[in-house]
């Protein structure tokens, strides 16, 4: 169950490493990601989430553009701090619909997941 973003990114050579070793591997991941795609290399099985790709996007460039804003320490700081909030409630957000997709806990229990 990858991150998206760098986690994703480090996560995908593992993934594909284990296909060429003979492994079957799953994914679960949101529907909307900015990097997590469909693959050869693996079973995607993915859930609902209750934002879109446009608003994802919005939440990381704003994250990137005030990481390199000028101003004074608290600033910066507190500029940072909403705008990492903004993206964990995101992800938060995306956990509880994974635990709230009955169909997909059934099939990832029943899968021996």
């Amino acid at each position: 169950v990858p991150v998206d973003g760098s986690h994703w990114l480090s996560m995908r050579e593992v993934v594909d490493m284990l296909h060429q070793k003979g492994h079957e591997v799953v994914v679960v991941a949101p529907e909307v990601s900015l990097h997590i795609k469909p693959s050869k290399n693996f079973v995607m099985k993915m859930y609902s989430v209750p934002y879109t790709k446009e608003e994802m996007e919005k939440d990381f460039k704003a994250f990137f553009h005030v990481s390199f804003e000028e101003g004074s320490f608290f600033e910066r700081f507190f500029k940072v701090y909403r705008s990492m909030k903004r993206i964990t409630d995101l992800e938060v957000s995306s956990c509880e619909h994974l635990l709230q997709n009955k169909e997909l806990i059934r099939y990832l229990e029943e899968s021996k997941f």
